[in-house]
């Protein structure tokens, strides 16, 4: 196990936008065929480990509505603890700055973050590959917040292929709603059948979302936000949301928007990252 030193800064967890998020179909375990591209926002949750050495793993706090034994970042850690044979324990304490029933991915980030930095505390050595493996037992999003990449994702989101992308700063707002993935994925009008496309195509300006229309239609706070935020550029829905953004060229830009955002709105600007803040500080 490493020194204390070691562990006493926090762990980034960041977040990541869907530019593209097309369903192709639905697989006979009930999971939907996905396309879609995912990359980072340099806006994270702040995840501080503290060691044990005899063996017990904990959360300082308490996530409201999630019970201890479905907690993600609890699930990672025993995770891990029991595929390395790790005896070690942490106390981990997450800093929530992201929004829970946003789209942005943030539980399964918490977990990716805590399986990544309990491999280097513990040093477990496991590696990304089985990490991202581990990963994919908690999420369909959790192994690409562990590789920790721009990626081109198909099956569930978790056949990975990594992307250069520009690096636009995002305004990223969240509506006063919380949106249910499994709703959106169970709503009968939801488009399932979405002719597969290629990264060529995306980049070519094939970028809806097959879940817009089912959720602007479900939540009209979402539908609300969009037609705002479309005054500024280009409104974009991340996964099944609720979470909406716009790409600007300039941070300039993106705050100059964020001033003028209405105030039922929780929102941010940041930059968005090929490479994920998890990485820099894992090198770093």
């Amino acid at each position: 196990m490493r020194d204390i030193d070691a562990w006493q800064q926090p762990w980034p967890a960041p977040a990541k936008l869907n530019l593209m998020l097309r369903v192709l179909g639905r697989r006979p375990d009930g999971y939907h065929r996905l396309q879609t591209v995912f990359q980072f926002v340099d806006h994270c949750d702040l995840i501080t480990f503290a060691p044990h050495a005899d063996g017990l793993i904990e959360r300082t706090n308490e996530l409201p509505g999630v019970a201890p034994e479905q907690d993600l970042v609890v699930r990672a850690a025993q995770l891990l603890r029991a595929t390395s044979g790790c005896r070690h324990g942490a106390t981990i304490d997450v800093d929530k700055r992201l929004p829970m029933g946003g789209g942005l991915g943030g539980g399964s980030s918490d977990a990716a973050t805590t399986l990544v930095a309990l491999d280097h505390l513990w040093d477990t050595r496991l590696g990304t590959e089985t990490l991202a493996e581990l990963g994919l037992q908690l999420g369909a999003d959790v192994p690409v917040f562990v590789r920790g990449l721009a990626a081109w994702g198909e099956g569930v989101g978790e056949e990975l292929e990594p992307i250069e992308l520009p690096e636009p700063w995002y305004l990223v707002l969240k509506p006063p709603c919380e949106v249910s993935t499994a709703a959106i994925f169970g709503d009968e009008d939801l488009t399932r059948n979405s002719p597969p496309i290629t990264i060529r195509d995306f980049l070519s300006g094939e970028a809806g979302n097959d879940c817009l229309t089912v959720v602007t239609r479900r939540h009209p706070e979402v539908a609300a936000a969009m037609e705002w935020l479309r005054g500024w550029g280009e409104a974009k829905l991340t996964g099944t949301g609720a979470c909406i953004f716009a790409a600007f060229a300039t941070q300039g830009q993106a705050e100059a928007a964020h001033a003028a955002a209405p105030p039922q709105y929780s929102a941010f600007v940041a930059p968005g990252r090929n490479r994920s803040p998890l990485l820099e500080r894992l090198n770093g």
